[in-house]
């Protein structure tokens, strides 16, 4: 006996609801920064193992180890800072929740990279000394246009390197013929950890004194690998 059409209709419709593919909800931000710090982690205690081994290359590990870090950093870990909003007093170590100061930002993203640095103690001090100590020889650039200062650094070559500011730090990216300043923007706290060109109204641009120093030399990734403490 055939169903009323109002029973026929419901049953479709929940039989089509049943036969639907069940949505799995996507991990958060937390969620996912804290997987690629784990399974950062593993490569780096892998690449310690091989770096023991007395029949290793080093060298070649330290590329290895140089361009993983890098490849981390710039295209999984800064992502998922995007947005969290800056706060003079924010030291949030969670992308999304809460708020970080632009110290904090270099420190715990450094530290979550695998680099064993006193991040709380790091990102209160001035910029410079902070940043000479993974990068010493970065160069000082007092009173020169912000062009002249990317022009070094293009002229240093592709990579990440820290860069510290009249009352600020972060981070400039140079990929090619772009240079980008990441940092936890101070002036438009709301929008926080930013990527931004580096010529334009920000404090990179703004800055009179500018101390700029590349990241992950061979003594810096040295110490990555056998997780050497500062």
């Amino acid at each position: 006996m055939a169903l009323p059409i109002a029973h026929a209709l419901i049953g479709g419709s929940l039989l089509r609801l049943l036969l639907l593919p069940q949505v799995t909800q996507l991990p958060s931000k937390a969620e996912r920064y804290a997987a690629l710090k784990t399974q950062l982690e593993a490569q780096r205690s892998a690449l310690h193992t091989r770096w023991n081994d007395p029949a290793s290359k080093r060298p070649e590990l330290l590329l290895e180890a140089r361009a993983l870090v890098l490849e981390r950093i710039t295209n999984a870990y800064f992502p998922l800072w995007y947005g969290t909003p800056w706060d003079f007093n924010g030291t949030t170590r969670v992308p999304g929740q809460g708020k970080i100061a632009c110290g904090y930002f270099v420190t715990t993203v450094l530290q979550d990279a695998g680099f064993r640095i006193p991040r709380v103690k790091w990102a209160q001090l001035a910029a410079e000394p902070m940043i000479r100590k993974v990068a010493p020889t970065a160069r000082s650039f007092s009173n020169a246009s912000a062009q002249a200062v990317v022009e070094q650094v293009h002229a240093q070559g592709d990579g990440l390197y820290a860069v510290g500011l009249d009352s600020h730090v972060g981070f400039l990216l140079k990929q090619g013929r772009t240079v980008s300043f990441v940092h936890s923007n101070y002036y438009r706290p709301d929008e926080g950890v930013i990527a931004e060109p580096a010529i334009g109204e920000n404090p990179f641009a703004h800055s009179r004194y500018r101390v700029v120093g590349k990241l992950f030399d061979d003594a810096m990734m040295e110490r990555w690998i056998t997780g050497s403490e500062w």
